[in-house]
């Protein structure tokens, strides 16, 4: 597995994508971003003309941005994960659900039109080739020996694709960083909210059958311990928790924002991803038992024992 670094121009900096030869067929994972340099950054990577398969874990701009650049340039097939999908096929009537869940959350309309503004603004979702298949529902990866699994959380179509002792991971396993819960309509019913909390715990055991594995990420060069990344991530949602219980008496997640950011947080898309994180964490707040049944079950609650009960001390 050949790792290839593609620079971005969002916050969370260089992205990852991944190549192998699999009986000389050549097979990509995600692409980098919707830009220029990242094109250029790609054809120097990969040899669009060779390239025979791309899958992409998760359809995040800085992941499947090149995804049309790729259609475009080569002959490749395009696999994405089953939610994706239907991401693209309803798009404008998701866009319309996750408003809605914003004035749930205490944001007017008036917000919600600067949010998507903002999404334009940052081409936030690439051009989507006609021509594309759903991973769940190809028997491709199967032939070719990759295994996939469904590992939900950061959003609803995470997909870690496993070919031998390689793991692609995408953004479900990084290094130090704290990948944010993205406030999502449910797009298995488009009533209500995904719950990303309830899909992280259950996808820690999906994680935890990727020990020995190569864990090859989206961001930061490696992860050198599975169970180091899970403890990292754990610990940081239990610290963040404790600051969100402390503002337990605030009825809507704009006045946690306020009180936890004041007028520092301007950009609409800013204060979603931390409207977004406040709602995970009243999730466990609300349940947290959940995470630490799934924590003890993979072996990992013992280290993150005394911050779950400062939680709530």
């Amino acid at each position: 597995m050949q790792q290839h670094t593609i620079a971005t121009p969002y916050m969370v900096g260089d992205v990852h994508c991944y190549t192998i030869e699999i009986e000389g067929e050549l097979v990509l994972f995600d692409t980098g971003p919707s830009t220029e340099a990242a094109q250029g950054d790609l054809r120097r990577a990969v040899d669009l003309h060779r390239l025979k398969y791309l899958f992409v874990t998760h359809c995040h701009v800085d992941h499947y941005g090149l995804i049309d650049f790729v259609a475009r340039n080569s002959e490749a097939r395009i696999f994405i994960p089953h939610m994706d999908a239907i991401k693209v096929q309803r798009h404008e009537e998701r866009l319309e659900r996750i408003a809605d869940l914003l004035a749930a959350c205490g944001y007017d309309h008036d917000f919600s039109r600067s949010f998507r503004s903002g999404l334009e603004v940052h081409r936030l979702f690439p051009t989507v080739p006609l021509r594309y298949e759903v991973v769940e529902e190809s028997d491709v990866p199967a032939r070719l020996g990759i295994s996939w699994l469904n590992c939900p959380g950061h959003s609803q179509s995470d997909l870690v694709y496993r070919y031998g002792e390689h793991a692609v991971t995408g953004d479900i396993l990084l290094r130090d960083i704290f990948q944010v819960p993205l406030l999502d309509v449910d797009l298995t019913t488009f009533d209500g909210r995904f719950r990303n909390y309830e899909a992280y715990c259950a996808s820690l055991h999906k994680l935890a059958g990727l020990r020995g594995c190569i864990i090859h990420p989206g961001h930061r060069l490696t992860v050198e311990s599975l169970d180091a990344t899970i403890l990292f991530y754990a610990g940081k949602l239990l610290e963040r928790a404790r600051a969100v219980h402390r503002l337990a008496h605030l009825e809507r997640e704009r006045d946690v924002v306020e009180a936890l950011f004041g007028a520092t947080l301007r950009e609409p898309f800013f204060i979603y991803l931390k409207v977004a994180e406040i709602v995970f964490m009243r999730d466990f707040l609300a349940d947290p038992e959940r995470l630490k049944r799934s924590l003890e079950t993979i072996g990992l609650f013992a280290p993150l024992s005394k911050s779950y009960a400062a939680v709530f001390a």
